[in-house]
C-alpha cells in the first residue's frame, strides 16, 4: 500500500468514525492514533476541520473531543510505561547487545531534569508526540503534571491542524502534505542519531556494562 493510498483509507475510516459518533468519532480517532502512531494525525486532525467548516461537526467540540482523544491515548502509553518499570526496562536492557545500563541511567537523568519540557514540546512533533509518554510512566513522572503537560501541548498541536483544515476547507490535505516534510526530517534526525550513537559505541567496546546501580 502507498503512501497514497494509507492516507486515503484512513481518511475515509475517519470520516466513517465522524459519521456515526459526531465529534466524539475524532476523539476516538486520534486516542488510536496516539497508541498506533502510523495512523497520521495530520490527515485526521485537518479532515475533522474540514468536516466542522461544512457545519456537520461543532468546531469547539472538536477541539475538546480530539484532545481528549490524545489524552486517553497518552495514559494508556503512560501505563504501559509504568507497567515496565525501570527495574524491568534495565533487565531487558542488560540482556540486549550494544546497550549499556550507563546508557539507561543517562536517559533517566536527562528524563528527570526535562521531563515536563520534554512531555511539553514532545506533543508537536510527530513520533515522539505518541512514545514520550513511554519513558514518562518509566520515570513515575507524577501524573497530575504529565496530564498537565500533555493537555497544553496536545491541545496546541490539535487546534493547528483542526484550525488548519477549518480554514482550509476542502484544500484541507495541504496540511499533511506540510507536516509530512516535517516529520521526514524528524525521522532523518533519529536516524543520524541512532547512527552516531552506534558508531560511539561500537569504538568504545571495553566500555563497563554494568553502570553503577543507584
Amino acid at each position: 500500500m502507498t503512501t497514497q493510498s494509507f492516507a486515503t483509507t484512513v481518511a475515509d475510516w475517519a470520516v466513517g468514525l465522524m459519521e456515526t459518533l459526531g465529534a466524539p468519532g475524532a476523539g476516538v480517532a486520534i486516542a488510536l492514533e496516539n497508541l498506533f502512531p502510523p495512523l497520521p494525525s495530520e490527515v485526521i486532525l485537518p479532515l475533522a476541520g474540514f468536516t466542522a467548516a461544512q457545519g456537520t461537526l461543532v468546531l469547539w467540540q472538536v477541539l475538546v473531543w480530539t484532545t481528549a482523544g490524545s489524552v486517553v491515548g497518552a495514559v494508556l502509553l503512560y501505563g504501559l510505561g509504568a507497567w515496565l518499570g525501570r527495574d524491568r526496562l534495565r533487565n531487558i536492557v542488560d540482556r540486549m547487545p550494544l546497550v549499556k545500563l550507563e546508557d539507561v541511567d543517562k536517559a533517566e537523568t536527562w528524563f528527570n531534569r526535562h521531563g515536563d519540557w520534554a512531555v511539553l514540546i514532545g506533543r508537536v512533533i510527530p513520533i515522539v508526540r505518541s512514545l514520550i509518554s513511554i519513558p514518562a510512566g518509566v520515570e513515575r513522572m507524577p501524573l497530575t503534571r504529565f496530564l498537565l503537560f500533555t493537555t497544553l501541548g496536545s491541545g496546541v498541536w490539535n487546534t493547528l491542524l483542526v484550525g488548519a483544515g477549518y480554514l482550509l476547507g476542502d484544500q484541507w490535505h495541504i496540511v499533511e502534505e506540510s507536516v509530512g516534510v516535517f516529520q521526514k526530517v524528524v525521522i532523518v534526525v533519529v536516524v543520524l542519531l541512532i547512527v552516531w550513537w552506534l558508531v560511539k559505541t561500537l569504538r568504545n567496546p571495553d566500555r563497563p556494562r554494568h553502570a553503577r546501580q543507584r
